[in-house]
């Protein structure tokens, strides 16, 4: 029954998106929903943005080993990063109006800043979706064993970009509010259960172990410079980033995109906290926690609950991770179409041609992104570094542009090519000071020397000439 209705869900995710189709009438309706949804679909939209594999399986699984330090990344910089979304960047790029976060690099430093840009935003999300496609695997896997984890991630590709390249934003804006509704449901009734039969909360955090929930780091530089580096690898990382921007162009006003950045902040967290509380009910229930620890939670719930809750916990997993991952698959490939290929075939910005553009790249991003994932399995590794590739690389530019009115286009350049080149510099040098502070440090000397203190030198050398 479970297995049966696993299917009957993939179905119905199928079917919305391609329904969502007939909405699609242009290019501004496919990348960004034509600017109409409301404060609820918004809202649900920017929840679903990262509640997916990492936030389930991913977090929870770190949780198990290092306690609430190792969820430091997400879910807490997730939040971070929504309420800063909400709270500095919404309303300006609001105003901006433009299809794409590589548009506003275009726009703000010109059109070789576009392409670097563009091509960092499309690296970043490689590994996003093959992380959301690796969970879908692990779900449809722990469901029905006979299907592999390698067969269940081909599956949930093939899903995904069905109703992505079918539908867009608006399939990606419609599964995620029906997708956010089943999640919030599923873990409540979850949690409602287990956590009793664990003995109550009062019991799992007395019998956790001796600072399993110290938030603070160790009272080392090493330990600060560690811990900043988890807040900041997804809450500032991940602010340049197309689906981030896709959700908040998509909302019917300017007031809405601000609203639903700070409530999608509020929900995130609450909901997210949820699995956290469930991985700590498996260290009462399961007498073996698996080797990987991915799989605990699956694992609670076929072990521990009944048919209609498993149906509800695995319904509302793969509700999570497939709305992240639809909207994951958009962003990069609405990038790929717009900033580096329309351009190179001079396709002028009405032509309907571009609508057709944009599905190709979908599939063909969903294509290397399948690969990624049956390369590598790590879902939490995969999460953090797609959200280092945009701090180090895209995060600096965007801040100088927007607040300090920076136009320096080789400032940029170097700003973006510096700071991905020392990060992955000090990644081989496996330094004690995590490597992505090296590469912010480098983007912002780099954007600062060429931006402000090169001119002001010029300028001084030619008075006194």
């Amino acid at each position: 029954m479970l297995a049966a209705a696993v299917f009957i869900y993939l179905f119905l995710s199928l079917a919305a998106g391609v329904l969502a189709g007939r909405l699609v009438k242009t290019e501004s309706d496919f990348v960004s929903a034509g600017r109409k949804l409301p404060l609820i679909i918004a809202t649900a939209t920017v929840f679903a943005t990262w509640f997916g594999s990492e936030t389930v399986l991913g977090a929870s699984s770190r949780f198990l080993d290092e306690g609430i330090n190792g969820t430091i990344e997400d879910p807490f910089g997730a939040s971070l990063c929504l309420l800063l979304v909400g709270l500095f960047f919404a309303r300006p790029l609001y105003r901006m109006n433009l299809l794409t976060f590589g548009d506003y690099y275009k726009v703000t430093y010109g059109p070789k800043a576009e392409f670097v840009a563009a091509v960092f935003l499309i690296l970043s999300y490689l590994g996003w979706v093959a992380a959301q496609l690796v969970a879908s695997g692990i779900i449809i896997h722990s469901v029905i064993p006979w299907i592999g984890i390698t067969q269940g991630v081909l599956i949930s590709a093939f899903i995904v970009i069905t109703y992505t390249v079918t539908g867009g934003m608006w399939a990606v804006s419609i599964t995620d509010f029906i997708q956010t509704i089943l999640i919030i449901v599923g873990l409540i009734i979850a949690a409602a259960i287990l956590i009793p039969e664990s003995g109550g909360i009062s019991h799992l955090i007395d019998s956790a172990p001796e600072n399993f929930f110290r938030i603070n780091p160790e009272r080392t530089w090493q330990g600060w410079l560690t811990h900043i580096a988890a807040w900041i690898t997804i809450g500032l990382g991940s602010i340049p980033q197309q689906d981030v921007y896709q959700r908040v162009m998509a909302s019917k006003n300017e007031k809405t995109a601000v609203r639903s950045s700070l409530l999608g902040a509020g929900l995130y967290l609450t909901i997210a906290l949820i699995p956290l509380l469930l991985t700590l009910c498996s260290k009462q229930l399961l007498s073996e926690i698996p080797s990987d620890a991915q799989l605990t939670l699956p694992m609670l719930i076929l072990n521990h609950t009944g048919t209609i809750v498993q149906i509800l916990f695995f319904g509302a997993l793969l509700s999570a991770v497939m709305s992240t991952a639809s909207g994951a698959l958009l962003a990069p490939a609405v990038i790929l179409a717009e900033n580096i290929v329309v351009p190179r075939l001079n396709v002028a910005p009405e032509d309907k041609s571009k609508l057709r553009i944009t599905r190709i790249c979908v599939i063909l991003i969903g294509i290397i992104s399948t690969g990624f994932a049956l390369w590598r399995q790590d879902i939490y590794e995969l999460v953090g570094e797609a959200s280092v590739i945009s701090l180090v690389g895209l995060f600096v530019p965007l801040c100088a542009g927007l607040f300090f009115k920076s136009r320096n286009e080789i400032a940029a350049i170097v700003s973006m090519i510096g700071g991905t080149t020392i990060w992955i510099l000090a990644e081989f040098m496996e330094t004690e000071i995590p490597p992505l502070l090296f590469g912010l440090a480098a983007a912002i000397t780099t954007m600062v020397f060429i931006s402000v203190i090169l001119p002001q030198k010029r300028k001084d050398a030619s008075l006194h000439d």
